[in-house]
């Protein structure tokens, strides 16, 4: 085993369940691939890369917290809606990250986008809880795009958040091809959101479904991520179809 390999085993921040390319790894698991990175184990890092998209807003995110009354969105999307659940795939216009579909919506967002390319924005609202989490499986999955979509989509909250950003690293391009499979959502209640996303991938003539939970928190106007458990932040797992989640794809 590599130095490299010990240290990937040793930070739990530099694994791919945050960095969201869980679809990836239960790839390299099932079908023995070799992405181009360094993998000792399941849980360490990697990422697919694609040159990235992004809507025609460019404005920088702001970390200071909206001041219109009751929480809205930091670029003053949609309502405030502070109960509820979703059991209905919501309306969305599917864009393409690379030859990943995320769901966008003039509604839920993603509303802004930076000039590093990373969407933000989302409505304070169930759907916008879902519309955050969708959008961070393909930015979060994409070498181009992960390490400054983790600054902004990680919550100041988070478990030691300096060195977890620290410690993602871009990855490395990969033959995979990925979509969001459908949601479910577990819990909200207006200041928390926990969504459950369902990941298809396709690599080597073999498909693989994953699961990966997103722990969001309304935070400075959008929804951050606030892993409830750092060493397996997203608690990723692989999963034999997507019965029971709410279908939801391009």
């Amino acid at each position: 085993m590599t130095t490299e390999d010990t240290e990937q085993q040793q930070s739990p921040f530099s694994r791919p369940g945050f960095i969201v390319s869980a679809v990836v790894v239960a790839l390299i698991v099932v079908l023995g691939a070799v992405i181009g990175i360094v993998v000792a184990t399941r849980d360490d890092p990697g990422s697919a890369a694609a040159p990235s998209s992004s809507p025609a807003s460019t404005t920088s995110p702001s970390s200071e917290p909206s001041e219109v009354a009751g929480g809205a969105s930091i670029c003053g999307l949609g309502d405030v809606v502070l109960t509820g659940s979703v059991s209905t795939a919501p309306a969305a216009q599917w864009e393409f990250q690379g030859t990943t579909a995320y769901p966008t919506s003039p509604e839920f967002g993603p509303g802004e986008s930076n000039e590093q390319g990373i969407r933000y924005c989302f409505e304070h609202s169930p759907e916008g809880a879902i519309f955050a989490a969708a959008n961070a499986v393909v930015q979060g999955s994409d070498a181009a795009t992960s390490p400054d979509w983790i600054a902004y989509f990680l919550s100041e909250e988070a478990p030691d958040r300096a060195q977890l950003l620290s410690d993602v690293a871009a990855g490395t391009s990969a033959s995979t091809r990925m979509n969001v499979a459908g949601f479910r959502l577990l819990d909200y209640d207006g200041t928390s959101a926990r969504v459950d996303m369902a990941v298809r991938a396709v690599g080597s003539g073999n498909a693989v479904n994953a699961s990966a939970v997103y722990d969001l928190v309304w935070e400075a106007g959008d929804w951050k991520l606030l892993p409830q458990d750092p060493s397996n932040p997203l608690q990723m797992a692989e999963i034999p179809d997507t019965a029971g989640y709410i279908a939801w794809e391009e």
